[in-house]
């Protein structure tokens, strides 16, 4: 293994591939520090530029770009309140007040440096865990592999919407919509309604860029056009050592915390970001600081969301279950560039893999280095207002979705899901879930009909062979999980009524 990552490391290295990283980095924290741009809408838009490239430099821009925009939500958030990105919604809590005090620099330091020591951890924990899973999961055959689909789509029950309904339902439109086209067993064309370019299927591609980027430039251009004032003073970025020593326990903490959220699939950082706050403040000698601008306040959230992007990675890698809405958008770019993740893309794109996990190190030391040194330069991005950003970004989706196949129906396809992905959002739904279940509805229906033919039909199969049976295991307790958490939060709720109410007597 140890072979291998120096020959990552050699391979981004390379000027192209170290550009490549370094445009990635760059554009996420333009991204990021946009309020109601994210990462995912980032990737999104970022992929149609990949067609050409080789896989290296283009997924390691995509991760690096994953890397550069967790952390660049928090410049505005910081700023001005409004996070850049649902993973630094946590970081407004103490960075704002932090920032009214006139110390912004060292909020926005602290988060940097914070930021790249989570991601740093959560890269080292992914290269350690993945390869062990992918050995593994290297015995699998079509059932295991079916069990495993059903297991990534069951996840989609915590992706995005509170609904797990909604969720559900979305999951179940983006299988239906991998089943258009042409039957990879009979040759018979489904669901094209005699039109020739549906025959050979509905691209993901062209799907992605319009849930996620132009359903939010409509959503954008109904709330308005504005412009956020932010002050030009910023100095002082370097915490003080310190600084540093006082938070270190905290650092420490949401690392784990953030790289363990990551790797279970459909969480993400926004929800370890939430956990590395409360944890901070819980384990804190000051918890009544929390809230008033404290740095352990910044370095929680900051260091468990970007904890969170490397162990995204490990499931999406390994087993190819993204471990967020990001991470599945990277799934469809690296089904674009002809490799399926699992066990299989260890053993003959070794060297891409490895040049993958080196690349997101250098991700995390290169905005480490930008973020301290052009912190009052980005800051100044946020006052881009919508009326300019809308227009480009809206002309970079067709363009974009144009490119896939030189094909107008992709665009259609494009703006179609856009307003669909508008009109959902209105209602509750998410868009990760169809972008997720477009993903897996091959697998699950190929896996599933060539486990019957080679198993002589036999349903049973799935529960007989251990590593099938232990992934519908955990499907069902994945779909049950809502329900079972609600059911011990209504239990514990009435417990600390009951004991209130015998302390009153």
């Amino acid at each position: 293994m140890l072979d291998q990552l120096l020959l990552g490391i050699n391979t981004i290295l390379q000027p192209w591939n170290f550009l490549a990283i370094l445009t990635g980095v760059v554009s996420g924290i333009i991204i990021g520090a946009l309020p109601g741009l994210t990462s995912t809408m980032g990737v999104a838009l970022l992929i149609p530029f990949t067609y050409t490239m080789e896989p290296i430099p283009a997924i390691c821009m995509l991760t690096a770009l994953y890397c550069g925009g967790t952390y660049g939500g928090s410049i505005s958030a910081i700023l001005v309140r409004a996070p850049g990105t649902p993973a630094a919604a946590a970081t407004t809590f103490d960075g704002y007040p932090l920032a009214q005090k006139g110390m912004a620099g060292k909020a926005l330091g602290m988060a940097c440096i914070s930021s790249s020591l989570g991601g740093l951890f959560s890269v080292i924990v992914l290269i350690l865990l993945a390869p062990f899973l992918a050995n593994i999961a290297i015995k699998f055959g079509p059932p295991e592999y079916f069990a495993l689909a059903v297991f990534g789509l069951s996840m989609i029950s915590s992706l995005g919407a509170k609904s797990v309904l909604k969720n559900l339902i979305g999951g179940t439109i983006g299988v239906f919509l991998a089943c258009v086209g042409m039957d990879e067993f009979s040759g018979f064309t489904r669901y094209d309604f005699g039109i020739t370019h549906l025959m050979d299927g509905i691209s993901f591609i062209p799907v992605m860029i319009g849930l996620f980027a132009a359903a939010e430039v409509f959503r954008q251009a109904e709330i308005g056009m504005h412009k956020i004032v932010v002050d030009k003073k910023i100095t002082g970025l370097l915490p003080s050592w310190e600084d540093i020593k006082e938070v270190k326990a905290t650092l420490v903490r949401s690392s784990l915390i953030g790289t363990f959220i990551g790797i279970l699939p459909a969480e993400g950082g926004t929800v370890a970001s939430f956990i590395g706050y409360n944890e901070a403040k819980r384990f804190s000698k000051h918890p009544e600081k929390f809230g008033t601008g404290i740095l352990d306040g910044i370095a929680g959230p900051e260091t468990a969301n970007n904890a969170a992007t490397g162990g995204a990675m490990v499931p999406t890698l390994a087993l190819g279950i993204p471990g967020s809405g990001t991470t599945a958008v990277i799934l469809g770019a690296l089904l674009v560039q002809g490799l399926r993740p699992g066990p299989l893309l260890f053993i003959q794109n070794s060297k891409i893999v490895y040049a993958i996990f080196a690349g997101m190190f250098a991700a995390n030391l290169i905005f480490l280095v930008l973020g301290l040194v052009g912190a009052k330069l980005f800051s100044q991005i946020i006052r881009i207002p919508n009326y300019v950003l809308n227009p480009i970004i809206l002309i970079l989706c067709i363009v974009g979705s144009y490119a896939l196949n030189n094909n107008m129906a992709d665009v259609w396809i494009m703006l179609a899901s856009g307003i669909i992905g508008y009109k959902m959002r209105e209602h509750g739904f998410a868009a990760a879930p169809i972008v997720l279940g477009l993903v897996l509805g091959e697998l699950i229906e190929i896996s599933l009909r060539r486990s019957l033919i080679v198993f002589g039909n036999n349903p049973f199969i799935f529960f007989t062979r251990p590593y099938s049976a232990l992934f519908i295991v955990l499907t069902v307790l994945g779909l049950l999980s809502p329900w079972i958490r609600n059911l011990i939060e209504n239990r514990g709720f009435k417990i600390r009524t009951a004991v209130n109410k015998s302390d009153t007597k």
